[in-house]
């Protein structure tokens, strides 16, 4: 399969573009182990800190690991997936932290024909129960972008897993990919992904036959699916999605649009009392543009509250941006700006029972990047903002992911420790909410 023009920004093999020479993503070949540095934990612009201090958790990861996917389970436990290097071939690889205390880690796949790329990676979540759902991207062809996602279940915590189930049920070789799993009943989680099976790479015209679609279905806790159906037929091509699920059951689920006038604003779809509504845009940015921007939304939900968080490039000004609920998901308050002007995107979000959220993204600093904290309410936006951490090596925090188990709030990311080779392993830090 040729690369579609509406593809072309999203680089396989950790290809990124450069701000002042600094790459966006870079590839992690060779092999070292540095000791980590120090958190920053800086206020900026406002006097008020979201957190006065953390804890930095050292992560039972690999060599030149990279990727992390976090999940909260319960007694203020964490499960996370992540990707590294196993000889020649890359590993996917799961552990989860208890008591302060990581178990060993367990190798739930290793090829050499995984799909390793950047901002499309493995995921985790549990069922209610602790089974553990573990994906990942497996390359179906020698093409660029042709590859299946795989899930498998384990009720042993990784012990043992199933054989690989694919939530979509073409046999295409297109891409399927981005995906976000989503418990939603105690023996039932929802998987939604974008998936190309429908794109005609040989005439590309701007059609709904050309474009990804969003599509979702359910898998239960012994493996079964249920209907792969499409939520929406026209979506961008490759920027992350994300649910959430309300307390009275409502599952939202935010990714990027995609018009026939290219413009790709966020937009959400709802399924309540069991059915689908259709797209719903939440803001009205109108960011046009040709390509895919790598940089899909963040939502969650506590009660009927709800936050998506987001990056937008509309008008040429580069802005990170969250619009609060308060039904469900039904319809969006203004959207506030939470970055401070250099922002890159790339967020997690958290809604608190306090009604506030906690947002975290990326945005430039200097010669690198600095990973961002805020805490952000319905009515003025951010009203505390600090620096998490910086760094100047080349290579990127790439995709940080942030999630809650108690009253503990976990940050993990990608992190670069070389400024001569593209070195990288995986950082933590713990931030407690009861403080």
């Amino acid at each position: 399969m040729t690369l579609p023009p509406e593809m072309g920004s999203y680089a396989q093999n950790f290809i990124g573009v450069e701000r002042n020479g600094f790459p966006v993503s870079s590839g992690q070949n060779a092999m070292i182990r540095l000791p980590l540095c120090f958190l920053i934990f800086l206020p900026t612009v406002l006097a008020a800190q979201v957190f006065d201090n953390g804890s930095e958790i050292t992560t039972p990861v690999g060599i030149n690991a990279m990727e992390p996917a976090i999940f909260g389970i319960e007694n203020g436990g964490m499960v996370m997936s992540w990707t590294e290097p196993d000889g020649t071939d890359f590993a996917v690889k799961t552990a989860t932290l208890q008591g302060g205390n990581w178990s060993r880690p367990v190798t739930v796949t290793t090829s050499n024909s995984l799909f390793v790329n950047w901002a499309d990676f493995p995921t985790v979540a549990a069922f209610n129960d602790g089974t553990l759902a573990v994906s990942w991207l497996q390359k179906n062809a020698q093409l660029s972008y042709a590859y299946d996602i795989n899930i498998v279940l384990s009720a042993d915590a990784g012990r043992t897993w199933s054989s690989p189930i694919e939530p979509h049920d073409d046999q295409s070789t297109r891409q399927h990919g981005f995906i976000t799993l989503l418990p939603t009943a105690r023996d039932e989680m929802l998987a939604v992904w974008l998936d190309a099976r429908d794109y005609n790479s040989q005439n590309f015209g701007g059609g709904s036959e050309n474009a990804v679609q969003l599509r979702s279905t359910t898998i239960g806790k012994d493996g079964t699916l249920g209907n792969d159906i499409p939520l929406d037929l026209r979506a961008c091509s490759c920027c992350q999605t994300s649910a959430a699920i309300t307390g009275d059951g409502t599952v939202l689920i935010a990714y990027r649009d995609r018009t026939a006038d290219e413009i790709r604003d966020i937009s959400i779809v709802r399924r309540h009392n069991g059915a689908w509504s259709d797209p719903v845009n939440i803001h009205a940015d109108g960011w046009k543009i040709s390509g895919c921007p790598v940089n899909g939304p963040a939502i969650d939900a506590q009660a009927t509250d709800a936050v998506v968080a987001w990056f937008t490039g509309a008008d040429d000004i580069p802005t990170v941006k969250v619009a609060f609920s308060e039904d469900s998901g039904a319809t969006f308050g203004p959207a506030f700006q939470v970055d401070t002007g250099e922002g890159v995107g790339r967020v997690s979000t958290l809604m608190l029972a306090t009604g506030e959220a906690l947002i975290s993204w990326v945005e430039w600093a200097g010669d690198g990047e600095a990973l961002m904290l805020c805490r952000a309410t319905k009515n003025a936006g951010c009203v505390a903002r600090q620096i998490i951490t910086e760094h100047t090596a080349a290579g990127s925090f790439n995709f940080p992911k942030m999630e809650r188990s108690g009253d503990t709030i976990y940050l993990a990311w990608t992190q670069p420790i070389d400024s001569e080779a593209s070195f990288s392993t995986i950082r933590m830090v713990a931030l407690d909410l009861s403080d």
